[in-house]
């Protein structure tokens, strides 16, 4: 979100890390150690040493690193984020002049943004001043992330030599390529076939593969599948496993493209599959959404309860998403961007649509729990508005269900002409 911010404003980002951040961080907790070896004073006795500032190794170390980073920003005109991004991000920005200044912290890298060099630059020193920092110009690789930007402004960002040193780890980079992730109607479930002998490797595999979903929506749904066997891996397990890494070969520098635009709106497609889950008959939901003519954030995940028809789990799907959406604006309204019109959300079911803008209760929405009827109150209140997408046009099908190499293809090509 933050390049997807900084390819529409046409801005340059820069990346910068933070030298043995943690010893920067106090202390608010009285925390004593023993005189290290070799540094002993034989004069003290026994006594021992009482820490102003935090060490490698503490617990308090990153909090304690986050507040004086946090209020160092804070004390020189910044505001931090309110709507906290994931993990361990955060975010702070500074209105100046009618533009805005944005920062992004992970632990103890950096990357900022604004049109302006000469503010950038002043921002550097007042960091080194309090920090000792490495400058490495505009962001190029960020916590496995490939980032380069065009002469036109468009930053493309992908996971290439991640996934080429992952194929090597696994001794897959000569393996025959496949053409979609994953066979289409090849069911899995527990205990399906003879557990696998090296399930380390498995699961080793399959965290790899998650962190290469960032840059990576199409293999979203299978890696999901997958991780639901992580405690029982089986041989046939593995072998889809395989296939997948034969799919990636092929098609080793896809990446998300975002590029200077005008447009200010939010598309999303919204789809679940029913019952699918040969274990206990939850559907798996998926969802992506589109920030003018690119993809920003993507979700593919089982759901927690069993769906009684598919309208149902198709309306638990669309209330899931407006909660990614309402997020996602909260984001850009602190920026400062307001969206030219309602978030649309594209379902390719009737029925759920009628039940969102239907708020009167009924037999068939009784027993769906009340944290899910928020989307009628969204949906009255003009917040989002819900649209018919027939299924041959669902990009979300992507997320949510193997497909075959014919609609496999038309979805990605679609995907691929806003965001790859």
């Amino acid at each position: 979100m933050f390049l997807a911010y900084a390819a529409h404003k046409n801005f340059i980002a820069y990346q910068m890390d933070v030298k043995s951040a943690f010893l920067n961080g106090l202390l608010e907790e009285k925390v004593y150690v023993e005189q290290p070896p070799g540094f002993e004073q034989k004069t003290l006795g026994d006594k021992l040493y009482k820490l102003k500032k935090a060490l490698y190794g503490l617990k308090q170390a990153p909090r304690a690193w986050y507040d004086t980073l946090s209020q160092f920003l804070t004390d020189n005109r910044f505001t931090k984020g309110l709507c906290q991004t994931l993990h361990f991000f955060s975010r702070f920005f500074k209105k100046d002049k009618g533009a805005l200044l944005l920062i992004l912290v992970y632990v103890d890298d950096i990357i900022l943004t604004r049109d302006d060099p000469t503010t950038i630059n002043n921002l550097i020193l007042l960091l080194e001043h309090k920090f000792a920092l490495k400058t490495m110009g505009e962001v190029h690789y960020f916590l496995g992330l490939e980032a380069s930007r065009t002469p036109h402004g468009s930053i493309f960002l992908n996971q290439t030599k991640y996934l080429k040193d992952l194929l090597v780890k696994t001794q897959f980079d000569s393996c025959k390529p496949t053409s979609t992730p994953m066979v289409v109607n090849l069911k899995q479930a527990l205990g399906d076939s003879a557990t696998l002998a090296d399930s380390s490797t498995y699961r080793s595999t399959l965290g790899s593969l998650q962190y290469l979903i960032l840059t990576r929506p199409d293999i979203s749904f299978v890696v999901n599948k997958l991780s639901h066997f992580l405690h029982h891996p089986t041989i046939n397990h593995w072998q889809v496993v395989k296939h997948l890494l034969g799919y990636l070969k092929g098609i080793c520098n896809l990446g998300l493209k975002f590029n200077p635009s005008q447009r200010f709106s939010l598309a999303v497609f919204s789809d679940p599959d029913w019952a699918n889950n040969l274990d206990d008959s939850k559907s798996t939901g998926g969802h992506c959404i589109f920030f003018g003519e690119y993809l920003l954030t993507w979700n593919s995940k089982k759901k927690n309860v069993v769906s009684r028809s598919s309208a149902e789990s198709k309306y638990r799907s669309l209330a899931d998403t407006t909660t990614d959406i309402g997020w996602v604006q909260s984001l850009f309204r602190e920026l400062g961007i307001s969206f030219e019109a309602l978030s649309t959300i594209w379902c390719d079911n009737v029925s759920a649509i009628n039940i969102a803008q239907n708020p009167v209760h009924h037999n068939r929405t009784k027993h769906i729990e009340i944290r899910h009827h928020f989307l009628r109150d969204c949906v009255s209140k003009r917040k989002i508005e819900i649209s018919f997408v027939p299924s041959q046009d669902q990009l979300a099908d992507i997320f949510t269900k193997p497909l075959t190499s014919e609609t496999f293809a038309s979805i990605t090509s679609s995907v691929r002409h806003n965001a790859y």
